[in-house]
């Protein structure tokens, strides 16, 4: 009876071990999903935003990334529509968009995660449209810069898939920092 007592006990704690180990592998495994498709989201989200504002493109393409609610409010995007966007004047071309995540944090099983990134625009490619170029001096004819940025962001999961809720500017970022 002592040793089938101890054979139990044995294998008991090894099962036990193996256990805790499966399940920190999996909380791991989800854990980095989540990462990847966050990074993604924010990388694609974050670059068609800049797109939307330089290029004058249709901001429901927006929704793939972003929650509705923070679309009707983000400044930027505001910018557009009353009048004040920098760039309505230039032919834009093309971007170099850069983004990196500081920091990101959100449990497998939870719909919400957490995330620190910085975002610049070191290049843009446009010239000034035609119309413009009589009335506008010939010093401003160079396109504006995207004023880089550090931003918390908030994500929640709907339906699968992962949307910005809301970024948080925490500081202006110059080129040279990324």
């Amino acid at each position: 009876m002592k040793y089938l007592r101890r054979l139990i006990w044995y294998i008991a704690t090894k099962l036990l071990l193996v256990i805790c180990v499966l399940g920190l592998l999996t909380v791991a495994f989800y854990f980095s999903m989540n990462a990847a498709n966050i990074y993604i989201i924010l990388k694609d989200g974050m670059a068609l935003r800049a797109q939307t504002v330089m290029m004058d493109l249709d901001k429901t393409d927006l929704t793939k990334y972003f929650a509705r609610d923070y679309i009707a409010r983000d400044p930027v995007l505001t910018s557009m529509e009353n009048g004040t966007n920098p760039y309505e004047r230039f032919d834009i071309t093309g971007i170099d968009h850069r983004l990196s995540m500081e920091w990101m944090w959100g449990w497998p099983w939870e719909d919400s995660a957490r995330a620190t990134i910085v975002e610049q625009i070191p290049a843009i490619d446009g010239r000034i449209l035609s119309s413009y170029r009589e009335v506008t001096p010939r010093e401003q004819w160079t396109v504006p810069r995207w004023a880089g940025a550090r931003y918390n962001v908030v994500m929640i999961r709907e339906s699968g898939q992962w949307h910005i809720r809301s970024m948080t500017l925490v500081e202006p970022v110059p080129l040279d920092e990324l």
